[in-house]
């Protein structure tokens, strides 16, 4: 039998044809989109990068340190180095370059209601060809706080009990967030309200909710007992609190014992802060920003660095000390008061030097409360001929001495405490106006029955606003 194919019929041939059209075709819109596609590369490296993409969060760029502006663009980046960027108004900051973005870090929370510009000069692509100038710009919201009422009508327009309003800087705009019979205390973090409260049979309560008040739950405690010295971190939602049994005598129960929470997960049991050998009674204490660690300082005067985690039994010891004055957001150095003195411990390293004095005489000084760029906010009582005349100054001592007076409060009115906004740029005071007239409440926590709340400018002490209202959010710890 005959292999060789026999003659094409007039069909087939037809569909040869055709098949060989589209194979050209085919091959001609292929190469077509090849030099398209490399025409389009070729285009987009003679441009250099290119921002596909930004991403930045100014709302949470002026709550809390750490927030970023990213930056994602058509190619690979060469390392973006820090003194290509250019941030005004002027802010710290850190960049760091990954594939085809850059990133640029605030160290610091960004003041509120600002227009904030991001210059990101010679961008360039990993595989050379021209350099790009990126220029993004966004503006942070105008803050807002939350203060405490406790009892009688509220400024916020509601009725008898203690309430946690929601207010901005015009004072005009109070919102009423949570109520409740009796409220010890609270702290704000990024996400939620936790509130210490007193229960009708005088048990403790930690209460949580959103910052709108919405959504309570309750946290589970060591006991019964009472909790004081209620803190917060500023990033994290992490709490901490000191813890006192109900029962307490000499043989038995426990007394200011440190424990930690995890808002992220209410049904934990707290974590108990223990440091191996030292006294477990811890009579002030701070968490370290930015960090995993805590600050303590123990009855018998030892001030220790620990961590708040699964490392809480390994301990820094840092000497003795009598109290601790604070730790500025996004710093780590500590001013704390020696016996001799007070001064400035940096918390990376352990070293240590004096606070600086202020160049101009105070009097006697009551409160220190230090600022992110080393200057600090002292308040000091008025002297004349070495005589307390009874009036305060409210002054901001710079990280060189130089010391600038911001206000000085009358004979009638009482500093309770002194509260930095996050960005450093308000400082608040809360008072006992008219104190002799003005008696503490029963409390655990004792508050003067009509406390103020006066928010002043730090760079040139300028009266903001005056709210009716203690412990402003922005303070890190309660009142001593």
């Amino acid at each position: 039998m005959s292999t060789e194919p026999g003659p094409r019929t007039r069909r087939s041939q037809s569909r040869h044809r055709r098949s060989r059209a589209f194979a050209g075709m085919f091959a001609v819109v292929v190469a077509a989109l090849a030099v398209v596609g490399l025409a389009g590369a070729a285009a987009s490296v003679a441009q250099g990068p290119r921002v596909t993409q930004v991403s930045v969060d100014p709302e949470a760029a002026a709550a809390a340190s750490g927030s970023r502006l990213i930056v994602t663009t058509t190619q690979s980046l060469a390392e973006v180095d820090p003194s290509q960027v250019t941030i005004t108004p002027e802010t710290p900051f850190e960049v760091d370059t990954s594939g085809r973005s850059v990133g640029v870090r605030f160290t610091l929370p960004l003041w509120d209601d600002t227009e904030y510009t991001v210059a990101i000069d010679d961008v360039a692509s990993l595989g050379g060809g021209p350099t790009a100038a990126i220029t993004e710009t966004f503006r942070t919201p105008p803050t807002e706080m939350f203060l405490l009422q406790r009892g009688g009508a509220d400024q916020a327009g509601g009725a008898d009990g203690d309430l946690i309003y929601r207010t901005d800087l015009t004072g005009q705009n109070a919102v009423p967030v949570f109520r409740h019979p009796h409220i010890e205390d609270f702290r704000a973090t990024g996400e939620h309200l936790v509130v210490s409260v007193r229960t009708d049979d005088d048990q403790p309560g930690l209460i949580v909710t959103d910052l709108d008040g919405e959504n309570e739950q309750e946290l589970p405690l060591p006991g019964d007992g009472f909790i004081s010295n209620l803190q917060s971190a500023d990033r994290g939602e992490r709490i901490g609190y000191t813890f006192s049994d109900a029962e307490l005598d000499a043989d038995s129960g426990r007394e200011s014992r440190l424990f930690t929470a995890s808002l992220g997960d209410v049904d934990a049991e707290p974590r108990e802060i223990e440091v191996s050998g030292s006294d477990p009674r811890v009579a002030e204490w701070r968490f370290v920003p930015d960090t995993d660690s805590i600050l303590l300082m123990s009855f018998d005067g030892s001030l220790l660095l620990t961590g708040s985690g699964a490392d809480a039994g390994a301990a820094t010891a840092l000497g003795a000390a009598v109290g601790i004055d604070g730790i500025a957001r996004g710093s780590s150095e500590a001013v704390v008061d020696r016996l001799e003195q007070s001064v400035v411990i940096d918390l990376t390293d352990a070293g240590e030097e004096p606070l600086v004095a202020p160049e101009a005489d105070l009097g006697g000084t009551t409160s220190v409360t230090p600022l992110p760029d080393g200057s600090t906010i002292r308040t000091a009582a008025v002297l004349e001929d070495d005589v307390p005349t009874g009036r305060t100054s409210v002054a901001l001592v710079g990280a060189d001495g130089a010391t600038r007076m911001l206000t000085e409060l009358a004979e009638t009115d009482a500093v309770i405490q002194v509260c930095i906004s996050p960005s450093a740029r308000y400082v608040a005071l809360m008072l006992a106006p008219d104190a002799v007239t003005n008696p503490y409440d029963t409390y655990q926590l004792p508050l003067p029955e009509r406390p103020q709340t006066r928010i002043l400018k730090v760079d040139d002490g300028e009266e903001i606003v005056a709210l009716n209202g203690a412990s402003i959010s922005w303070c890190q710890v309660p009142p001593l």
